[in-house]
């Protein structure tokens, strides 16, 4: 016996978990009710759902979580979308090519394993995407962007090394929730439809495999699972596992859109690729909801799917606990511009090129290299103001209740942003202080371990203070914020005039404890360009495809070793569109929508 719930207005079925029993998932005319089920309900799975929708296909979307998590992780991220030679750059003064962000991405990635054949294909796949269609796609849904573009993931290396060689991160007005809003408001509108069914508190626990009897080998069929009692606690909060039932469905095409394991760390530990990063860390932050587990991982690994990459994984280093949690263990990450000093956990300046914004894992690998699991940003308020952005929706409300108004009155104050203030007052990783000996003092309370000279920290700061009485230096981070200047974005809202740390006239002084912070999943179900899983005999399994953060983004891991930013939202937007598509035109499509169903589905479309 099957359980679904029933179709309803998406905000009347907000809270709804009263589930309608069927005992047989077909429609009125003996086929199979659905083309397709979507295992998933994030931002991959609306998108696979709205492409299906719009080729008049009808789709189950079963997830374990309730109506309020629809979208998923994207909903609390801060919207960034990585382009290539967009308008936005353009008028900033930067000229982007494809070719660019190509060299850009093969040095990051590094690309070195046999089964990196599929993730390559994706790259350049994505690539291709983000200098072409993805923002006349976007726009096309209602999506805008802000007119600033950031310099993410900088590098600081060399050109041939890890790094964008210019801004691509843009920012959704909107954030996180808009991007979610622009895919599920038509899969809602193809809901009230009947096209679209949603089947929360639905947990999958096993991909039906059978064989077709076609010669073909075993195909996957069908889901099976436990449905779970009613939960009504808001977005990201934890929610119960109570099974009270249990499902099998079935379905010509099964899509897992499942997500990453960032709240699993129990399946981060096993595959931390100490030899590479350093040794897992004792204390680590959680940058996404308990529901991010990795489950779906093995459950397709039993079916026969091929999963690679799995030691790829992508973790921050600037987390400091939120004072205000969601999720259990809830961090966030500081998005910090290029001019704090960073320390390791004695109070030891990190060298060249670990300055903030720069090279995500190269600095990781520095921090676990100390023996300790943490690091220090010392900064001052005039640096604070201007410098620190917090990553989330929830953090930057301005942007994301699409106020210009507020925008503006925040890029033109000389107080830092609320949410920071916030952290600054309350977050336990914050210390102010006026004087060094009180910054330090503060500092060692909070120590996890060591403990940091006075002296030895402040030698450290005043050597760097000494480089600044000119517009050049040889110390690399004060050239790095003079070079980040000459780019106008920055110079307008990211990056603080230079100026000694020290000075009265910028303070006080400010010291930030960081952990590190888990976010995403680089390796995974290993796909085609079709978004067709392979399974271990190298070809596609028949009836299995899957999208987002469960593939890595694209192949079972497109990103290769590192990130680029702003690639994540468009790596589960990407995989989405070519999962949705390539079910829609599958030559085993079931039972279509009715001409009147296309009709109402396109004009909610458009």
């Amino acid at each position: 016996m099957g359980t679904i719930f029933p179709t309803a207005a998406p905000d009347e079925a907000l809270n709804s978990e009263e589930p309608l029993t069927c005992d047989k998932a077909l429609a009125p005319d003996g086929t199979e009710a659905y083309d397709a089920i979507v295992v998933g309900a994030g931002l991959a799975g609306l998108v696979a759902a709205h492409e299906l929708s719009l080729a008049g296909k009808r789709v189950l979307i079963l997830d374990q979580e309730n109506r309020a998590n629809l979208g998923g992780q994207a909903f609390w991220s801060l919207g960034g979308l990585f382009l290539v030679d967009s308008p936005e750059q353009r008028r900033l003064g930067v000229h982007d090519s494809l070719d660019l962000a190509r060299q850009d991405w093969a040095t990051s990635a590094g690309f070195d394993r046999d089964e990196d054949h599929w993730p390559r294909q994706w790259a350049e796949a994505y690539l291709e995407f983000a200098a072409g269609d993805k923002r006349r796609y976007l726009h096309d849904l209602g999506l805008r962007l802000t007119p600033i573009v950031g310099w993410a993931e900088r590098g600081g290396s060399g050109s041939s090394e890890h790094g964008n060689s210019v801004p691509r991160f843009h920012l959704a007005w909107g954030t996180g929730p808009e991007v979610v809003r622009v895919f599920r408001e038509p899969v809602e509108q193809a809901e009230s439809a009947g096209l679209v069914t949603m089947g929360f508190r639905h947990r999958v626990d096993e991909l039906v495999v059978e064989d077709g009897g076609n010669g073909d080998g075993a195909s996957v069929v069908g889901v099976r699972g436990s449905t779970l009692a009613p939960s009504h606690t808001g977005r990201g909060i934890a929610s119960n596992r109570e099974e009270v039932g249990d499902f099998e469905l079935r379905a010509p095409a099964i899509i897992v859109t499942s997500g990453g394991i960032g709240h699993n760390f129990e399946l981060m530990r096993q595959y931390w690729p100490a030899e590479r990063l350093g040794e897992f860390p004792q204390t680590m932050l959680a940058g996404v909801p308990a529901h991010v587990d990795g489950r779906m991982l093995s459950i397709a690994e039993d079916a026969g799917a091929s999963l690679i990459n799995r030691d790829r994984i992508w973790a921050y280093t600037e987390g400091i606990e939120n004072w205000n949690p969601v999720w259990p263990n809830h961090g966030i990450r500081i998005i910090p511009g290029p001019s704090s000093l960073w320390f390791d956990a004695e109070g030891n300046r990190f060298p060249a090129p670990n300055y903030p914004g720069f090279d995500t894992n190269r600095t990781m690998k520095t921090i676990l290299s100390t023996g300790h699991d943490y690091s220090w940003f010392v900064l001052n308020e005039s640096i604070i103001r201007k410098e620190f952005a917090l990553s989330g929706s929830e953090q930057n409300p301005d942007i994301t209740k699409k106020d210009w108004r507020v925008t503006l009155d925040r890029v033109r104050s000389s107080d830092a942003p609320g949410p920071v203030e916030a952290f600054k007052r309350f977050g336990p990783d914050f210390v102010v202080a006026d004087t060094t000996e009180d910054l330090v003092t503060g500092m060692n309370e909070r120590s996890r371990g060591p403990v940091i000279d006075h002296d030895h920290l402040v030698d450290q700061i005043v050597e760097r203070d000494r480089q600044m009485d000119h517009t050049f230096s040889k110390d690399a981070q004060v050239q790095a914020i003079h070079n980040a200047r000459n780019y106008l974005g920055d110079k307008i809202v990211r990056v603080q005039k230079p100026h000694k740390i020290l000075d009265p006239a910028h303070g006080p002084l400010i010291a930030v404890r960081l952990s590190l912070l888990s976010r995403k999943t680089l390796g995974g179900l290993e796909t085609n360009l079709d978004a067709q899983v392979i399974g271990a005999s190298g070809t596609p399994i028949p009836g299995l495809y899957a999208a987002g953060e469960v593939t890595g983004f694209g192949g079972g891991g497109m990103h290769g070793y590192n990130a680029l930013e702003g690639t994540f939202l468009g790596g589960c937007i990407f995989s989405g569109m070519r999962a949705g598509r390539s079910v829609a035109r599958s030559s085993g499509a079931g039972r279509t929508a009715s001409e009147d169903e296309a009709a109402e589905v396109d004009r909610a479309g458009r």
